[in-house]
């Protein structure tokens, strides 16, 4: 039975999703529209899924590493196993011919180095120390972790930081880095070959590590009915096949319409923008705005990427007030200093590695990208010496 207190909250979460819609629509009949309400909806779309299958890097890592629970890492690689179908298809209509250096348009596909995997593994730490990923802080938020904001204005400051080490780095590692697009070598086919082999590599490796697991499917005993499902939907966490399979078809579809999933763009914009205006470091930044990936510019208006992110924000909210998971609490000095040092290596890991685990890690993964894939491995790894150093309890 529903009682009154959950109709309430469900209703006032409702609202906030018509909101949601409504400001999609008012954008759309503008005539400098753009893309802005089709970004909206997907970040609504993905603040929903990443609220409700708990879909943070950070956290799922923890629960692989700590608790032993391996059963929500599956969400990540049934997430890249979807969209990488997806981008398939789509990168076949666009780029044919895979023997050309071409590489597919906008797609997160980035040069690898030592300063990838430097930056992964500092991204790796900060995730450690702030308790989140870039976007778990951000659906988080939507949740009342009020921690999230002394991450994020970290997040700010490392961006700045990376700003003023980018030349450096671009000219004496990066300007050189070999960027690998597996469909040069091996086509699209080939490519998904390699990706579901490694995908399931990896989902074998975790499931024999998962010595405490979830059960993948939970039998519900009792009456079935449209309300009972519908109240399991706002208070169970999703199973991570259904989280993983629908964030893929996100991530495809934002390709599609918009371009790759990524959730830095706008916040590096505001950093750039700052220090253009008051004259901080180079005016030029090396072959930055020839690269693919999150890439920030110098703007006064709300990007495609900010309306994504008030998407998230606004959705997870919506998800966790309905749900009865919006608690607010605020943080100590304690973890609040913690928070905003490892915000700072979040945006400068996530700057030098041109994203983060959505832009990077997703994204790129689900693009052939091998730099996707390096951005895996020692993210996990920084997330992996964190967690042993007990980083994330500080």
């Amino acid at each position: 039975m529903w009682t009154r207190t959950e109709k309430i909250r469900t209703a006032i979460s409702l609202g906030v999703i018509a909101a949601l819609l409504g400001t999609a629509f008012t954008l759309s009949s503008s005539e400098n529209s753009s893309t802005a309400p089709i970004s909206l909806l997907i970040g609504a779309s993905l603040g929903l899924l990443l609220e409700r299958g708990r879909f943070c890097f950070f956290c799922i890592f923890r629960d692989g590493i700590e608790d032993k629970n391996t059963t929500p890492f599956l969400s990540i690689l049934i997430a890249i196993a979807t969209g990488s179908i997806g981008y398939a298809i789509i990168f076949g209509q666009f780029l044919p011919d895979t023997t050309t250096e071409r590489l597919p348009p906008v797609a997160h596909i980035g040069p690898v180095s030592w300063v990838l995997v430097l930056s992964a593994f500092a991204f790796g730490i900060g995730m450690a120390l702030s308790g989140a990923c870039i976007s778990g802080h951000l659906y988080r938020l939507g949740q009342g972790y009020i921690r999230a904001i002394p991450a994020l204005i970290g997040t700010l400051i490392g961006f700045v930081l990376a700003f003023l080490s980018w030349n450096w780095l671009y000219l004496n590692a990066i300007a050189d880095a070999p960027t690998i697009w597996l469909p040069h070598y091996f086509g699209y086919s080939g490519s998904l070959i390699i990706t579901f082999i490694a995908l399931i590599a990896l989902a074998h490796f975790v499931i024999r590590k998962g010595k405490n697991s979830d059960p993948l499917r939970v039998v519900y005993a009792g009456q079935i009915s449209i309300a009972a499902s519908l109240k399991r939907a706002i208070t169970d966490r999703w199973s991570p096949i259904t989280t993983g399979l629908l964030v893929g078809v996100v991530g495809t579809i934002a390709y599609l319409r918009v371009e790759p999933l990524g959730v830095t763009r706008q916040i590096s914009t505001q950093a750039r923008t700052f220090m253009t205006e008051n004259k901080i470091g180079d005016e030029t930044l090396v072959g930055l705005d020839r690269m693919a990936g999150c890439i920030a510019v110098v703007s006064e208006t709300i990007t495609n990427n900010g309306w994504l992110i008030l998407g998230i924000v606004a959705s997870s909210f919506a998800a966790a007030f309905a749900g009865n998971r919006f608690k607010p609490a605020l943080p100590t000095v304690r973890n609040g200093a913690t928070a905003l040092l490892g915000g700072v290596l979040l945006g400068w890991g996530s700057m030098i590695s041109l994203g983060c685990t959505i832009g990077v890690l997703l994204s790129g993964t689900q693009a052939f990208a091998l730099s996707g894939w390096v951005f895996f491995a020692f993210v996990f790894l920084g997330s992996w010496v964190g967690i042993k150093c007990k980083l994330h309890t500080l």
